[in-house]
């Protein structure tokens, strides 16, 4: 069966006007229907309906009400679930568990229109229907919750998904394998029940007799009472991720029997990429949307280009390792071009292709030869503590695809806004790459993350020394100093990092003191399910050695260290000083130029109000607020795996990310310079 270049039916009208009595699966998901390849159930639904299958999806179903499942009737083969592109509850809650304001992935951003842990909601909600109907589930929610896990929200081990929502089984990961063979397993007569050979899933079972060589895990009931076991076990899942070498995992519930975890499906060929890239999306939202004013994450997606997929860099607060795996793999030249080139047909495409790019945006090949072989190291990063000696470091293949996107008529400018590793880019020896980046890539800056600059918190992150980063840092500097670019880079930071201390958030706070830079937003950790990180802030130790860790658990210490980073504002200056003098680095507050914060006495404006930050009768800031209106983080919520984020602009030198004329014999001109878009 071919695409026939619509969207797939939302109701019973239209599923009759295709001529269909009845749907082989119907789809329910917790975002609103948006057919672009960026959202895993458009995928999933194409690459199915490529394959024969009958698709039927009800977005946002009201899980108050048990016939909002039963749009289509009964499906022939069973019902597909997804909580979403995000985890329902990441989705709903920020990392100080407050109601979020807006939902990117519904009707014009409006929130509560899926349920807390909508994947288990959704399911039982089937359940009360239909009885015996096989419920698959899939998606980063179910991907991550697929055996026991912690689950920050409601600070307990919960179970695996598998067993609180009833459903039958879970399709891991990125899921193109394991679901096409899910349905033609169901579509052969093959009972659920049995569909227990499939790579890339994650079954229940009464009896172990079938399982071939299986490493038993801790049961669930040892892992409530021993958070040192949890942590023993999570170890042996983040070992065990890749499909080459990657064991079958067992979970005991007691009498509630087994939850069997297969390795991870293999990664797709490269031709694979290009046909699911390649069917006819929409590349929009539905239109029953507009009355609404659509679906705002399209917005950060509908002109950008997905290059590559998985991740080696091994980030340890990054869930990639267990959902779309550490082997990078790629779309062609030809498959990007041809997307590129019908982009450019939109009526709303303006000439600026946002992005090239994926988790990391410039992998563009596995780190090694015999990663397709052997697989991925079980006890050794690519990059961390530092690169690899058999890392493939090589960025041509990157850069002829970007030199050949710019060649397309109707493209004025193609830009990199995922995240790139600035080790990996280091360990190239060929500058073309950053060269051409900084001339032709970049817009006015460029996003890298650092994260911390204390070495001891770097080192529970899984990411590279600070001097890594300062010569980065510098290399950029001087090559945008030579084509006579001002660009500059912008910095990740975040906060309360499992063994981040205060004395290591004083130290950070330094660091942006001396740089002269001021982030409007921090990203204060957040413990999701299924990273190292995560497991660290439950357990208390490093899963990799099992040494204690430092965690910052305390609300109102997490408080201090996100308002050390933020230490000009006047509502932290409480939080600021409190964490000084708990630090003992009361020699930060005083008016010397190395202080971060004035005593709170000298600090009263014409209108009585304390506030650290005192203005000049001009209005011109003075030294603590020169950077008032300096770049910001903003979370986006359009669920690319390497994080997306919009900024402001300022022309901050970027080197010291100054404003030019502050503290710069540089530049002691204030220069504006073009406005970019």
């Amino acid at each position: 069966m071919t695409n026939t270049h619509n969207f797939l039916p939302v109701n019973k009208k239209d599923m009759i006007e295709r001529g269909w009595e009845q749907p082989d699966f119907v789809f329910i998901t917790g975002d609103a229907y948006v057919d672009h390849p960026s959202f895993g159930p458009a995928i999933i639904s194409r690459v199915l309906e490529a394959h024969g299958y009958k698709i039927c999806m009800i977005p946002q179903p009201d899980w108050k009400d048990d016939k909002s499942i039963d749009v289509f009737g009964r499906p022939r083969l069973g019902f597909l679930v997804s909580g979403g592109n995000m985890d329902s509850m990441v989705n709903h809650y920020t990392v100080s568990k407050k109601h979020r304001s807006m939902d990117s992935y519904s009707p014009g951003g409006k929130m509560g229109l899926r349920p807390d842990y909508a994947t288990v909601v959704y399911c039982n909600l089937i359940r009360r229907t239909y009885k015996d109907v096989p419920i698959i589930i899939g998606g980063i929610e179910a991907s991550l919750r697929r055996l026991a896990h912690y689950d920050y929200w409601s600070n307990k081990l919960k179970h695996s998904i598998l067993i609180d929502s009833q459903a039958d089984l879970i399709s891991y990961g990125m899921g193109e394998h394991s679901m096409v063979e899910i349905a033609d397993a169901l579509d052969s007569g093959i009972d659920v029940r049995d569909i227990t050979f499939i790579r890339g899933t994650v079954y229940k079972t009464k009896d172990l007799s079938g399982v071939e060589a299986p490493v038993i895990l801790p049961d669930y009931a040892a892992l409530q009472e021993d958070r040192l076991k949890y942590a023993e076990s999570f170890y042996t899942q983040y070992i065990n991720t890749d499909p080459y070498s990657g064991k079958v995992l067992v979970e005991g519930y007691g009498n509630r029997g087994y939850v069997v975890q297969n390795p991870a499906a293999y990664p797709l060929t490269q031709m694979e990429m290009d046909d699911v890239y390649g069917y006819d999306y929409m590349n929009t939202y539905h239109p029953m949307y507009e009355k609404d004013g659509g679906i705002p994450a399209i917005a950060e997606v509908k002109f950008s280009l997905a290059s590559n997929r998985g991740c080696f860099g091994g980030c340890s607060f990054c869930a990639l390792t267990f959902h779309q795996g550490r082997i990078v793999q790629t779309r062609s030249h030809e498959s990007i071009i041809e997307e590129a080139k019908h982009m450019t047909k939109d009526p709303e495409f303006k000439g600026y292709i946002h992005d090239v790019g994926g988790p990391t945006a410039n992998f563009r090949h596995p780190s090694c030869e015999k990663q397709m072989k052997y697989g991925v190291c079980q006890n050794k990063q690519c990059l961390f503590p530092k690169p690899c000696q058999n890392l493939n470091a090589s960025h041509k293949d990157y850069v002829e695809l970007l030199r050949k996107l710019r060649q397309i008529p109707g493209v004025k400018k193609v830009f990199v806004r995922s995240g790139i590793r600035f080790d990996y880019l280091l360990a190239d020896h060929d500058d073309t790459f950053l060269r051409e980046l900084c001339q032709y890539h970049v817009s006015g800056q460029l996003r890298v993350a650092p994260e911390h600059i204390s070495d001891n918190v770097l080192k529970y992150m899984g990411k590279p020394s600070n001097q890594v980063y300062e010569t980065f840092i510098k290399k950029y500097e001087k090559i945008n100093e030579q084509y006579g670019l001002k660009q500059y880079a912008v910095p990740y930071l975040m906060s309360s990092h499992p063994g981040s201390t205060l004395k290591d958030a004083v130290a950070l706070a330094e660091y942006i003191r001396d740089i002269g830079y001021m982030p409007e937003q921090v990203q204060d950790f957040y413990p999701t399910p299924s990273t190292i990180s995560t497991c660290m802030y439950y357990t208390g130790v490093d899963p990799r050695t099992m040494e204690p860790v430092y965690v910052a658990r305390d609300p109102h210490e997490k408080a201090m260290q996100r308002a050390l980073i933020q230490y000009r504002r006047p509502e932290n200056y409480d939080l600021v000083k409190e964490a000084l003098i708990k630090a003992g680095r009361t020699d930060l507050i005083g008016f010397e130029k190395h202080c971060l914060i004035t005593p709170r006495k000298m600090d009263r404006n014409t209108s009585g109000h304390k506030d650290v930050h005192k203005k000049n009768p001009s209005g011109q800031a003075t030294r603590n607020q020169n950077n008032k209106n300096s770049n910001h983080r903003k979370q986006d919520k359009s669920g690319k795996n390497s994080g997306s984020y919009k900024f402001g602009q300022d022309n901050r030198n970027s080197r010291t990310g100054k404003p030019a004329g502050q503290n710069d014999k540089k530049y002691q001109k204030q220069k504006t310079g073009k406005k970019k878009h």
